[in-house]
């Protein structure tokens, strides 16, 4: 890899070297590196590109990191990744896609991810998304995650994106079963003229199911931002959601709720807040001898950890 390509792995997975355990590094729309183990393998698929990734029942503290890198104006991709995590796994799984686009065309990267989550497992799933680049052309990233968690099973994820994309359209959709639990921190920071949607959808279908959905957004510049979150109470189950916002100079967030209950037992809550950096933030930190700046950087750096 040249230095463009470890500079931005670096941001998307906190990699400086080739990781221990199983991991697929793709760049430029092409597998540039792959390792297996023996209870995690990755396989390509046959029918359309990505792969699978089939984890074994009772696999416990490792790792797999699948990383997409694009360095060249004007790749485009669609890429499919299955996971598949058997029953009384713990595993963390690293994604994540960085785009340099120094040229004219747009260079684009569409990532559908699939999980099937068998009983009692937990999948902790972190995925940054960064650009960057001088060129004319456009930084274009959309995830789809679908999640499809079993009895008992635990999903942490950690999705953001941290700086760089022109226009995203981030889609999550979540069908949890008895006594399953998902957890979901999602962050997104948008400036100039960028734009940014996501949808993410919960379907709590088994009793005891569970979701707490905490969504943060800093549109900058003239960047806009579209967040909806929509939980389906659908059986005794406890759904939260957070959606917090900071706007500044000419941007825009709207946030949008969806609470829908189907069942007498379901408990759904939703709470939401736009506004922008408190005056009296920013002062304090500029008594310790910060700029204004410099204040500012921090207190969204906080904000969106």
């Amino acid at each position: 890899m040249d230095d463009i390509e470890k500079r931005m792995l670096k941001e998307v997975a906190e990699l400086d070297s080739l990781p221990v355990g199983a991991f697929n590094i793709r760049s430029n729309g092409q597998s540039a590196a792959r390792n297996s183990t023996a209870n995690i393998e990755i396989v390509s698929k046959t029918d359309k590109s990505g792969i699978d990734i089939i984890i074994k029942d009772g696999t416990k503290n490792e790792s797999c990191h699948i990383p997409v890198i694009i360095s060249k104006s004007g790749v485009e991709e669609c890429v499919y990744n299955d996971f598949y995590v058997g029953k009384d796994c713990d595993v963390t799984i690293v994604a994540g896609c960085g785009i340099s686009n120094c040229g004219g065309h747009d260079s684009r990267h569409d990532g559908i991810h699939t999980f099937h989550i068998e009983k009692d497992a937990h999948v902790r799933y972190i995925e940054k998304h960064y650009g960057e680049g001088t060129g004319t052309g456009k930084r274009l990233m959309n995830p789809t995650t679908e999640v499809n968690l079993g009895e008992g099973a635990v999903m942490e994820m950690d999705t953001s994106q941290i700086a760089g994309i022109n226009d995203t359209y981030r889609i999550t959709r979540a069908v949890i079963g008895p006594g399953a639990s998902l957890i979901m921190h999602d962050k997104i920071l948008t400036n100039l003229d960028q734009t940014a949607k996501a949808e993410i959808v919960v379907s709590l279908d088994g009793d005891g199911s569970k979701c707490d959905i905490i969504s943060r957004g800093v549109a900058k510049g003239s960047s806009r931002q579209d967040i909806v979150i929509d939980i389906a109470g659908n059986s005794r189950c406890s759904g939260h959601a957070s959606c917090d916002s900071i706007i500044m100079e000419h941007g825009v967030i709207v946030a949008t709720p969806k609470l829908a209950a189907s069942n007498v037992d379901a408990s759904l809550i939703h709470e939401a807040a736009i506004g922008k950096i408190a005056g009296e933030q920013i002062t304090k930190l500029m008594t310790l001898g910060l700029t204004e700046e410099q204040a500012e950087a921090k207190i969204i750096e906080g904000f969106l950890r």
